[in-house]
């Protein structure tokens, strides 16, 4: 089985050294760095260690970057890609796990959650980032019936179908809960696993608080367009 690390990059020269060097230390898998644009050392940190880096020209935030490590993945014939967060945030020893759980839950797509059966001992985000991410939760479970508890989450591994799909159809705007029901309404699978997520060692979010509003807002509408399609295909 080919398995990639898909790494999205924005200014983390403060981390992404340590993150190399969690994933060189747990897992054997192929990993990429997408550097969206980045103004600081990220690129020459990268190739100094020997990574590989997809360049872009220009800042396309989030969505745009994983689209392009999901393209690398398809185009190189991996059978599983995973993302995995350039501000050390989440940790390589769980790569594994989330790789297994798509063949052990039967999903095309398995989350790293921090929510899940309680998850597991770790930093679980500021109150406010959770009380958010409950409404997110219950928003999603309202108007597709999934119970996602960390939808949030951008520690994902993806199987070839939902590899394929992100190729075609994927989020620019704070992706991750949109993308989950973009892949439900798609007729593919999710399911997740319990982690433990670490501060971010590095950089910052590009969450702020002047945006959690629009954040809150657009996600919960795109979610409940998402899940409109769905039932029209129904």
């Amino acid at each position: 089985m080919k398995v990639l690390v898909i790494i999205p990059a924005y200014n983390e020269s403060e981390s992404i050294a340590k993150v190399v060097d969690d994933i060189r230390s747990n897992v054997d898998y192929d990993f990429v760095v997408i550097n969206d644009g980045s103004r600081d050392d990220t690129v020459s940190i990268c190739r100094n260690l020997g990574v590989a880096v997809v360049d872009l020209p220009l800042n396309l935030g989030i969505g745009g970057a994983v689209q392009t490590g999901y393209k690398y993945a398809h185009r190189n014939g991996y059978d599983v890609a995973i993302q995995f967060d350039g501000d050390g945030q989440h940790d390589a020893r769980y790569l594994g796990r989330l790789v297994d759980a798509l063949s052990e839950k039967k999903a095309n797509l398995v989350i790293g959650s921090r929510f899940v059966d309680k998850g597991e001992e770790g930093f679980k985000s500021t109150l406010m980032r959770r009380i958010g991410i409950r409404w997110l939760s219950s928003f999603i479970r309202l108007f597709s019936g999934m119970r996602i508890t960390d939808p949030t989450s951008g520690f994902r591994a993806a199987d070839k179908s939902a590899i394929a799909f992100f190729c075609e159809s994927y989020p620019i705007d704070y992706p991750e809960p949109e993308s989950i029901v973009a892949l439900h309404s798609a007729g593919l699978s999710v399911a997740e696993v319990p982690v433990s997520m670490r501060e971010r060692q590095g950089g910052s979010s590009s969450i702020k608080a002047l945006s959690s509003i629009y954040y809150m807002i657009k996600v919960s509408l795109a979610v409940a367009i998402q899940s409109s399609r769905r039932e029209k295909k129904a």
